[in-house]
């Protein structure tokens, strides 16, 4: 067990020099998430709900839609959102391009987001994602990220079983789970890499497991083949094939929408655009202890019946679990709690690199003061 331990210690180490400064990155980028939500709700209140005007009724879909392309004419829009709620605004999103809030009883812009937050957001997520780098540089910091996470993954694991004392006994957990303030120099440091190691190190491996799934195809699929069932095939639309069918809304678009409206008792509804034979639309209908659970539904364009139902409790475990582990990575399964919890823990990963990179860096030094004094006798 001895030998164990020690192997585990150096794997521990050398794949903290290697990953550390990427993980320190994504943990102080996350850190910068966890609250993205919530902050661009508070920025945008003012565009996102609108007065109810007396005795008015709301406009077209077909009008939500023309009155934002009219607004971004530049962008194609992928997707039109109305939540059941008469003081919401509609909302058609452009993809990573942003977003149009549009008052759905006048048809008019009621804003484009808070552009310098989201704007912000969007650095800190591409820094979070890929390192900020663009172009052919994107999937290369992909995967350095991809694989650094792969680690942290792995110094979570291995930092538990180092960490954890011999002997079950009080007086061997108690050093190791406070900060002592009486401490200097290289003991003050892995006093708190081994406590900060305790307190985050079940959020860390969550999240990073988490993010292992969203990250790797495999991972995505493993998931499916646990719970017994078929991965899922991907599905990929051609750039050239969007371009000429984005702007394309069919005459019928408020019979499709009015069709999905009468599927089921629903909270938000939203269309995926561009719309070819069929109509997606995916809808949430806040009846389920998963807040992000969505049920999907397929309405063929030329008949305006439903072409597919699927309802979120009739999904398979697979993908029920596939929906909960996209917002557990950023705590917000939880509620706001759930995101102060990954917002901590990020920051005790940073803190755990810190510490450890300040561990690594004694023992070589002193491991290069051994090697003189052994070249002096």
């Amino acid at each position: 067990m001895k030998n164990l331990r020690k192997i585990f210690f150096w794997l521990h180490l050398v794949a903290g020099l290697i990953a550390g400064i990427f993980i320190f990155i994504m943990c102080i980028s996350g850190a910068m998430l966890s609250f993205q939500s919530n902050i661009l709700d508070y920025a945008e209140s003012d565009m996102r709900y609108v007065q109810i005007p007396y005795d008015v009724k709301r406009v077209s879909i077909r009008e939500i839609a023309e009155s934002a392309i009219a607004a971004r004419p530049d962008v194609a829009p992928s997707n039109i959102t109305l939540q059941n709620n008469p003081n919401a605004a509609a909302v058609v999103s452009f993809n990573r391009e942003g977003q149009v809030f549009v008052n759905p009883y006048s048809g008019e812009i009621t804003g484009e987001g808070a552009k310098n937050w989201r704007g912000l957001f969007r650095t800190v997520e591409d820094v979070h994602r890929w390192l900020a780098l663009s172009g052919d540089g994107r999937n290369v910091g992909k995967s350095l990220n991809d694989a650094a996470n792969l680690l942290f993954l792995f110094l979570a694991v291995s930092g538990v079983y180092i960490w954890f004392p011999r002997k079950l006994a009080w007086k061997h957990f108690k050093p190791v789970i406070w900060i002592r303030r009486d401490l200097s120099g290289k003991a003050r440091n892995y006093n708190r890499h081994n406590v900060i190691g305790f307190w985050t190190s079940l959020v860390l491996i969550i999240l990073t497991s988490t993010a292992v799934v969203i990250s790797y195809q495999w991972a995505g699929n493993l998931v499916y083949t646990l719970t017994g069932n078929e991965p899922p095939k991907s599905q990929q639309r051609s750039q050239n094939q969007e371009k000429e069918t984005l702007q394309v809304l069919p005459e019928n678009l408020e019979n499709l929408w009015a069709e999905a409206e009468s599927q089921t008792i629903w909270k938000t509804i939203s269309l995926k655009l561009p719309i070819e034979k069929e109509a997606n639309f995916t809808i949430e209908e806040g009846i389920y202890w998963n807040k992000f659970a969505r049920s999907s539904l397929k309405v063929d364009v030329e008949t305006n019946e439903v072409a597919k139902w699927e309802a979120y409790g009739e999904q398979n475990a697979g993908r029920q679990l596939r929906s909960w582990i996209r917002f557990t990575h950023t705590g917000e399964t939880g509620g706001m709690i759930g995101q102060l919890i990954g917002f901590i823990a990020c920051i005790g990963g940073a803190f755990l690199v810190w510490t450890g990179f300040s561990l690594a860096l004694r023992r070589c030094q002193n491991w290069r003061k051994r090697e003189i004094r052994i070249e002096q006798i």
